[in-house]
């Protein structure tokens, strides 16, 4: 059986850039997604399609099917003051290189990365860390199978199913909220002055 649309692969991998090992599937451990569904970037899928159980082989992947060119416009200062809960500064997550999740204004999570801290305001990176690099992937096709109407409704882990949210975020303007797991339940916003669909107000749920 070959890889194509709506099969169930299982690929060991490891990735390296620029030289470096960065990411690689623990062994005996190959990586499952279901094919043709978005679930890996454009690149990787588009390696891998065709091929077989036992086939072993390279796949380069340019920014540009991989995690994107380097946006200079997700570059965004936040002030420092929405990185408050419960008016105490989360001084945890004001980390260089710390990534933080968020929630943008559709919902969905998107992962920021702590640039640079300065006095009043707080630099976060909406780029993704690979973005901008090639990528230099060695693969083996460990197997490959039907999915099942249940995988496709739901995929492998649930990942279609719908999130459940509760009342525990912080909003950071340009749409983007972050979640405070385990917190009371407030929600501190900034609201980016243009009076738009990205604004936030800052509130107290209790």
């Amino acid at each position: 059986m070959i890889i194509e649309k709506n099969k169930v692969v299982a690929v060991a991998y490891c990735l390296t850039v620029e030289g470096k090992q960065i990411d690689k599937s623990p062994e005996g451990q190959p990586l499952e997604y279901i094919h043709g569904t978005h679930m890996m970037i454009a690149g990787f899928e588009k390696g891998l399609e065709g091929h077989k159980p036992g086939d072993k082989f390279a796949i380069e992947v340019s920014p540009e099917e991989g995690y994107g060119t380097y946006n200079a416009g997700l570059r965004i200062d936040i002030p420092k003051s929405s990185f408050e809960v419960g008016g105490v500064l989360r001084e945890d997550l004001l980390i260089p290189g710390t990534i933080v999740p968020m929630f943008n204004s559709t919902g969905h999570v998107v992962q920021g990365t702590v640039a640079e801290v300065k006095e009043q305001t707080v630099t976060m990176d909406f780029n993704h860390q690979l973005a901008g690099k090639d990528l230099h992937f060695e693969v083996e096709v460990v197997s490959v199978r039907d999915a099942t109407q249940k995988e496709l409704d739901e995929g492998l882990h649930g990942e279609y199913l719908p999130v459940e949210e509760d009342d525990h975020h912080c909003c950071h303007g340009k749409g983007n909220c972050h979640k405070h797991e385990g917190e009371g339940e407030h929600e501190c916003c900034h609201k980016d002055g243009n009076g738009g669909e990205h604004d936030c107000c800052c509130k107290d749920k209790n």
